[in-house]
């Protein structure tokens, strides 16, 4: 039977970096988002580098991202007793296919040595679904529309997202870093509507903008050194958004699309490490014709 790839793909590394960086004099990047996504690019491109150079050039949406290297880095350095993690993601079939072949048997195989910013890491341990790591994960397109949009479903009226590293949009010819309901889902249902083999309704913006309040948050901002050595301010944290005129056809299409975050990121950047983004799973317990009291505040980490 042949083995059926899913078009949605969280990966998740667990990496430690090999004793000589802690010796190396140079300094470590402020802002590791370029760096894993040059590495994406090598990994997909030993196996198809007509992909990599398709993906390299792409302008607007790309079917993957990359996170940031997570971890602790005392005194600016690197700590080889320390466990970090990067997650990548796929959009497609195609790319999700490659990436875990790498993970498997390629680049980003456990024992494997990989190179960010040119400083080797070895590969630990890689995840791909949440019972290994709470980012990880794999499902598909037509997945989420049974979950979130067939008549059966009955979605919360609130959704909670987690913006787990800076967010910020391009809104009326300059960066917005407020996460705004019809920044956060016109931006996911461009996503959706890009990869997507059934598209979603285009007046799922106007829902998102009419009838999604922000009803709680806990954000604070955080600056993205960039290239040029300029900034680009984004917000992390979490935001509630509560539907003041609740539809179970359009709630369950914003449900559809909170739980793409996940895969697709949201906003600008997120191909460098911007915008990773999940819905809060606890929202799944709701009912969903009245809104309930908030639970207790969790870890933004």
């Amino acid at each position: 039977m042949a083995t059926i790839v899913p078009d949605l793909l969280s990966l998740v590394l667990t990496l430690r970096p090999a004793p000589q960086v802690s010796q190396a004099q140079r300094p470590i990047p402020r802002w590791w988002g370029r760096a894993a996504h040059a590495l994406f690019l090598r990994v997909i491109g030993t196996t198809d580098p007509d992909l990599a150079q398709r993906l390299h050039d792409e302008e607007g949406v790309r079917p993957f991202t990359a996170s940031n290297l997570l971890g602790t880095f005392p005194h600016g350095r690197l700590d080889p007793e320390q466990r970090y993690t990067l997650r990548y993601t796929a959009l497609t079939a195609e790319v999700a296919a490659l990436l875990i072949q790498a993970a498997r048997t390629g680049m980003l195989a456990p024992g494997a040595t990989l190179i960010l910013d040119d400083l080797p890491f070895q590969v630990l341990a890689v995840a791909m679904d949440g019972t290994a790591h709470p980012w990880a994960a794999t499902t598909s397109f037509t997945e989420l529309s049974a979950q979130h949009l067939l008549p059966h479903h009955r979605p919360p009226r609130r959704l909670t997202l987690h913006f787990a590293s800076p967010t910020g949009f391009h809104s009326n010819g300059r960066t917005q870093p407020l996460p705004l309901p019809e920044l956060v889902f016109g931006n996911l249902l461009e996503r959706w509507n890009r990869f997507a083999p059934v598209a979603l309704p285009e007046a799922a913006r106007q829902y998102a903008a009419e009838c999604l309040v922000v009803s709680r948050f806990n954000l604070r901002s955080q600056a993205v050194p960039l290239k040029e050595g300029g900034l680009r301010i984004g917000t992390v944290g979490e935001v509630a958004y509560t539907t003041r005129n609740y539809d179970r056809y359009w709630m369950g299409v914003m449900s559809a699309l909170a739980a793409l975050a996940q895969f697709s990121g949201v906003g600008v950047a997120v191909s460098a490490g911007m915008g990773q983004c999940r819905w809060r799973p606890d929202d799944l317990t709701q009912p969903p014709a009245a809104e309930t009291s908030p639970p207790e505040e969790s870890s933004l980490a």
